[in-house]
C-alpha cells in the first residue's frame, strides 16, 4: 500500500486529504538517524520547517516519489539531491502569503509605536506615555527588497496606508513595478533613502549576510528594518550592535540564521528598539490550513500520477496551464521516445522546433517531456520530469530550442524533434488535433498521418512495386498482425517511409529478415 510519512505537525485538513490515497503515518520529532532508518518505507514525505531532509535522508528513501513542504521555503530540503534521485519537491508558495505579509506590517507598526515595550510596562504596573512616543507610517518611504507575492502584498497595503513605496528587485520588469505604483531603485540607494525597509528575498549564497554593518551604516539613523523572510540574510551581530548603538532606530526579526535563537544571541541583550518573534510569519490558523491543503493535494495528485502545480525542481505551472498543456506534453514525450528509437544509438544533440501555436506555449516543460521520452528507452522508470534535464546534461546531450510562430502547417501548431548523433540524424513532427488526438505528421521530412500506438514498425525504403506487399507477407507469415499502415514519399520512385501499427512486437529474427529485403534501407521496431 502507498505510504506517506508526516514528520512535522500538519493541520488535520491535510492529513484527511492524504488519507484518501495512502496510509498516513504521523511521526514528529524524529532524529536524523530515526528518519533515515524508516524513510525507505515511504512513497511520500510531508514536512514543515522542522525536518531536515538531507542528502543522506534522500539516499535512504528508495521508494520516495515526492517531498511536500507545507510552506514557502525549502531551505531544509536538499533539492539538488532530490532532483538527482528523481524525487519531486513541492511547496505552497501562496498559502501563507497574506499571513507573512501581515506579520511584516505588524512588525513595522509595533516598532513605530513601541507596542511590545508599552505592553510589558503595563504588565509591570507602569504608565509610561511619554516614554513611548512613536512615529506614523503615513507619508514615510518604505523600501521593499524583493517584490514577490509577499513583498508585493506588503507594498500594496503600505500604499493604502499612505506610504511611498520604493523597491529593489532585479527580476521584475519596470512595467510590472509601474502597475504596482512602485519605484524601482538600486539596493544601496534603497537603504540610504527608506524610512522603513522590509526584506522578502530567499537565502542564497548571494544574499547570506547581505545586510551587514556597512549596509546598516548607510541607513538613516531614524530608519527601521524588518526581516520576516529567511534567516541568515541579516548579520545578527551587526544588527544588534547597530540598534544598540543608535546607528538605526530599530529592527524587527521573525527569522534567524539558526533556529531556535540561541539563549546567548546578542539580539537577546538589546534593550530598546528591537522586536523579536519566534518565526510566526506563517503561524495563523488560516495559513496553516491553506498550506496543509495545498501541499497535501499535490502529494495526492502525484501519487495518482497527476502533475503537481507548485514543483520546486521542475517548472512551476498553474493547474490550469498544466491541464491545457497535458496533450502537448504527451506529444512531446511520445516524439522523444520515437526519435530515440529511430536514432538507434547515442544522441549527441536534440533540437526542438516549436511551430505555429506551439511557439506560444511555455517551452521548458515541453523540452523536459521530450528529454524524458528520449531517455526512457535507456533508463526506463528511473527517468522522470524531475531528473530528465540533469540526466541529459550528464550525458552531454546538447539541447537546442527554436520557435517559429510563422509556421502554420496545422491550426494548433506542431512540434518537431530532430536528433543528431554518431549514426546520423532523424526528425519527427507531430501535432495535437482539435479533438485532443495526437498525430505523427512527418518522419525525416516525409509526410505521414499516424496515430501513435503501442507497437509500431518504421522502415525507410525505395519506392518500388512489391516492397509493401513483401513486407506485409513476411509479417503475416510470423503471425504479426498489421492494424494500420501509412506510407510517405516526396517523389515517385524515390525514397519513402512506412509506419505500421502492429498488435505485437516484431521478433528480432523477423526484423533481420525485413532488413535483408531488397530496397529496405532501415527498419526500426518502435514501442511507445
Amino acid at each position: 500500500m502507498t505510504k506517506v510519512l508526516v514528520s512535522d505537525p500538519i493541520d488535520q485538513a491535510g492529513i484527511d486529504i492524504l488519507s484518501q490515497v495512502a496510509q498516513v503515518d504521523q511521526r514528529t520529532g524524529l532524529s536524523p538517524e530515526e528518519l533515515i532508518g524508516i524513510i525507505g518505507e515511504y512513497d511520500g514525505l510531508m514536512i514543515r520547517s522542522g525536518t531536515q531532509v538531507t542528502a543522506d535522508v534522500i539516499a535512504a528513501a528508495s521508494q520516495l516519489k515526492i517531498i511536500g513542504r507545507a510552506g514557502v521555503g525549502v531551505d531544509n530540503v536538499d533539492v539538488p539531491a532530490a532532483t538527482q534521485r528523481g524525487v519531486l519537491v513541492v511547496n505552497s508558495p501562496e498559502g501563507n502569503t497574506i499571513a507573512a505579509a501581515e506579520h511584516a506590517l505588524a512588525m513595522m507598526l509595533s516598532l513605530s509605536r513601541h507596542v511590545p515595550q508599552a505592553h510589558a510596562g503595563m504588565r509591570d504596573g507602569k504608565w509610561d506615555r511619554k516614554k513611548y512616543v512613536g512615529n506614523e507610517l503615513y507619508k514615510k518611504t518604505l523600501g521593499v527588497v524583493g517584490l514577490g507575492k509577499i513583498g508585493s502584498h506588503v507594498a500594496r497595503v503600505a500604499r493604502a496606508m499612505g506610504m511611498q513605496v520604493i523597491a529593489y528587485d532585479p527580476f521584475i520588469a519596470a512595467d510590472r513595478a509601474k502597475q504596482m505604483q512602485v519605484s524601482l531603485t538600486q539596493l544601496d540607494e534603497l537603504f540610504r533613502t527608506a524610512d522603513y525597509i522590509t526584506l522578502h528575498i530567499p537565502r542564497t549564497p548571494d544574499t547570506e549576510n547581505l545586510v551587514n554593518a556597512e549596509l546598516l551604516r548607510s541607513m538613516k539613523s531614524t530608519a527601521r528594518i524588518v526581516n520576516c523572510a529567511r534567516g541568515g540574510i541579516v548579520d545578527e551581530s551587526d544588527l544588534a550592535e547597530a540598534v544598540d548603538n543608535g546607528v538605526i532606530a530599530g529592527a524587527g526579526l521573525d527569522v534567524y540564521a539558526s533556529e531556535p535563537l540561541a539563549a546567548d544571541s546578542p539580539l537577546r541583550s538589546v534593550e530598546r528598539g528591537l522586536v523579536l518573534t519566534p518565526h510566526l510569519g506563517a503561524s495563523t490558523e488560516e495559513a496553516q490550513e491553506n498550506v496543509a491543503i495545498d501541499v497535501a493535494e499535490q502529494i495526492r495528485d502525484v501519487l495518482l500520477g497527476l502533475p503537481a502545480r507548485s514543483a520546486v525542481n521542475i517548472p512551476g505551472l498553474s493547474a490550469e496551464i498544466m491541464e491545457r498543456l497535458k496533450p502537448h506534453l504527451q506529444l512531446s514525450e511520445t516524439l522523444g521516445l520515437l526519435v530515440s528509437q529511430l536514432a538507434g544509438g547515442q544522441v549527441q544533440e536534440l533540437e526542438l522546433r516549436l511551430q505555429g501555436e506551439f511557439a506560444n506555449h511555455p517551452s521548458q516543460p515541453l523540452v523536459i517531456a521530450a528529454l524524458k521520452g528520449m531517455l526512457s528507452s535507456a533508463l526506463g522508470d528511473s527517468i522522470n520530469y524531475v531528473n530528465a534535464s540533469l540526466e541529459a546534461k550528464a550525458r552531454g546531450i546538447n539541447v537546442l530550442e527554436v520557435k517559429d510562430e510563422s509556421s502554420r502547417d496545422f491550426a494548433g501548431g506542431s512540434l518537431q524533434l530532430t536528433s543528431r548523433g554518431a549514426q546520423g540524424g532523424h526528425s519527427v513532427t507531430g501535432a495535437v488535433f482539435s479533438d485532443g488526438e495526437l498525430r505523427i505528421t512527418s518522419i525525416d521530412e516525409f509526410p505521414v498521418n499516424v496515430s501513435p500506438s503501442r507497437h509500431m514498425l518504421f522502415t525507410r525504403h525505395r519506392d518500388m512495386p512489391g516492397i509493401i506487399g513483401h513486407l506485409g507477407s513476411l509479417l503475416g507469415e510470423h503471425n504479426v498482425n498489421i492494424a494500420s499502415m501509412q506510407v510517405g514519399r516526396r517523389i515517385v520512385r524515390g525514397d519513402a517511409v512506412m509506419m505500421l501499427s502492429i498488435d505485437d512486437p516484431v521478433p528480432s529474427t523477423v526484423l533481420d529478415t525485413i532488413k535483408a529485403v531488397e530496397g529496405i534501407q532501415e527498419a526500426h521496431p518502435v514501442t511507445l
